[in-house]
């Protein structure tokens, strides 16, 4: 609890939520997922401890992501995991009804975009703003693009991945993929089905990801022991996998992170796509980790790539600072006044 806040800036990420506070920085980090009784719906754990939880709950007991590719799956869940974050950043009594700023993607729809706002507004907040996810890691990531000068950000996520072109403090071109970090996961389980014949559970993946995942297999010699079901005989079996073989697994989903950063190039202004090639391509989000895919991208599109300083928080230290500066970020932000208690229709 950090006393009175007013102000907050929120990466409601489909693997993890941020949340950033006006003068104190990044204060909570906690991965969005909500476990819960199937047979009353009371919710058990949220954060952390429900994460924990992943693949290794009773029958009765299931861990939720209410978030799916960047966008809110389940309403009443994402509503309750946002009341218990706010109230842990703000107290349980919160009797000053912050502002709050969230990152969305670039390609989230009308009805998806209300749908952030209802849980926010259900959650607590005062007033909700709305920030594409590629403008708000460009202010987290400290990117001057208020000139007439063109700036690149790829932001790879857990559920979507948005790249921008930015000039004068607008969005020139962008576009929104649903692929990102959990397509990663998905096509390791994949690959260790079909090469080696056991099941391996969501947070398995993960971590197979994470130890030995590469975009550039050139570079790193790494392997793990991997533990899962084998599907012939039913048992526990362990394989172990190479970061070669981690590479094969998820090739085909970073070639269509690829493609997306492509197509954006091919439909920015000369002028601008000069100025990206001077500067580079500014790459953030938690997919950015991923051991070489800054000498990936840059192979693949021709264009140098910096990758920032901590990826992960750009989105969520952008939303704050957006919101520290409200005035003049008019047009580039999208606010929605909402009452206390219901949603208004009325801007601010």
């Amino acid at each position: 609890m950090f006393g009175l806040v007013n102000d907050i800036g929120i990466d409601l990420g489909t693997a993890t939520c941020l949340v950033y506070v006006k003068g104190k920085g990044i204060v909570l980090n906690e991965p969005s997922v909500v476990a819960l009784e199937q047979d009353t719906s009371r919710v058990v754990a949220i954060g952390e401890e429900a994460r924990r939880m992943l693949g290794r709950t009773p029958g009765n007991i299931l861990a939720v992501k209410p978030l799916r590719d960047g966008v809110i799956a389940d309403f009443e869940l994402t509503e309750r995991m946002l009341k218990h974050f706010i109230a842990k950043v703000c107290g349980r009594s919160m009797l000053f009804h912050p502002r709050i700023a969230v990152g969305v993607p670039s390609g989230i729809t009308s009805v998806e975009r209300r749908a952030v706002i209802d849980a926010c507004v259900q959650a607590g907040a005062r007033k909700c703003y709305l920030i594409e996810e590629p403008l708000a890691a460009a202010i987290g990531a400290g990117v001057d693009f208020s000139q007439p000068s063109g700036s690149m950000v790829v932001d790879i996520g857990g559920g979507t991945t948005d790249v921008a072109v930015l000039s004068m403090g607008q969005v020139v071109v962008s576009r929104s993929a649903r692929v990102a970090g959990n397509e990663c996961d998905e096509a390791i389980a994949r690959y260790m089905r079909v090469q080696f014949n056991i099941v391996i559970g969501e947070r398995t993946a993960e971590e197979v990801k994470i130890e030995v995942g590469t975009a550039w297999p050139r570079s790193i010699r790494r392997s793990i022991e991997v533990r899962g079901r084998d599907l012939a005989t039913g048992l526990p079996k362990t394989v172990t996998i190479t970061s070669g073989q981690a590479h094969e697994a998820i090739r085909e989903t970073l070639s269509t992170i690829v493609s997306v950063i492509r197509a954006v190039l091919e439909q920015t202004p000369p002028e601008l796509a000069a100025d990206i090639m001077d500067k580079g391509i500014v790459l953030t989000g938690g997919g950015a980790l991923l051991h070489g895919i800054d000498q990936y991208i840059s192979r693949e599109t021709g264009v140098a790539v910096n990758l920032v300083e901590d990826p992960i928080t750009c989105v969520a230290r952008g939303t704050g600072l957006a919101l520290e500066t409200l005035s003049s970020m008019q047009g580039r932000v999208s606010p929605f006044w909402s009452g206390r208690s219901s949603l208004g229709d009325g801007r601010n």
